[in-house]
C-alpha cells in the first residue's frame, strides 16, 4: 500500500491565495519527485475541542484557518527517497516559495496506509 505524509497547520485566513499558490508550487516538486497525490484542505467546519481539536494542536489564531493535508507515494522507500530530493530543491528553498504561515506551528508525520476502500 501507499505511504502517506500528513500535515495539519493553520494559515491566516487573509494568506488563503499565497498559500494556495505556496501549495501547487510544492504539489509539482513533490509530483516530480515521485509522489502519487498531493491533497490540500482549506477548513471550514472545524469545532473547537474540549479535550483536543486541530485548533488546539495548531494554536489557531482567531484570524487563521486550519489546513489538513497529505502527500501519497507509492511505498516508504519512494517517499524518502523522494523527500530528500525535494528538501534540496531550489523551487522550495524560501527565498523562491516562503511559506504564508507559521511553519513552527506546523504538524506532520508519515503513515503507513493500513486500510483504503
Amino acid at each position: 500500500m501507499e505511504y502517506v505524509d500528513g500535515f495539519v497547520g493553520a494559515v491566516p485566513a487573509a494568506n488563503k491565495d499565497a498559500y494556495l499558490e505556496h501549495a501547487r508550487l510544492a504539489a509539482e516538486v513533490f509530483r516530480d519527485c515521485g509522489a502519487s497525490r498531493v491533497v490540500e484542505c482549506w477548513g471550514d467546519d472545524v469545532p473547537d475541542g474540549e479535550q483536543t481539536s486541530f485548533n488546539q494542536a495548531v494554536k489557531r489564531q482567531p484570524d487563521e484557518v486550519v489546513v489538513f493535508s497529505w502527500i501519497a507515494w507509492p511505498s516508504k522507500a519512494a517517499r524518502e527517497a523522494g523527500m530528500e530530493k525535494a528538501m534540496v530543491d531550489e523551487r522550495l528553498h524560501p527565498d523562491n516559495n516562503p511559506m504564508p504561515f507559521d511553519g513552527m506551528r506546523l504538524i506532520y508525520g508519515g503513515f503507513q496506509m493500513i486500510l483504503d476502500e
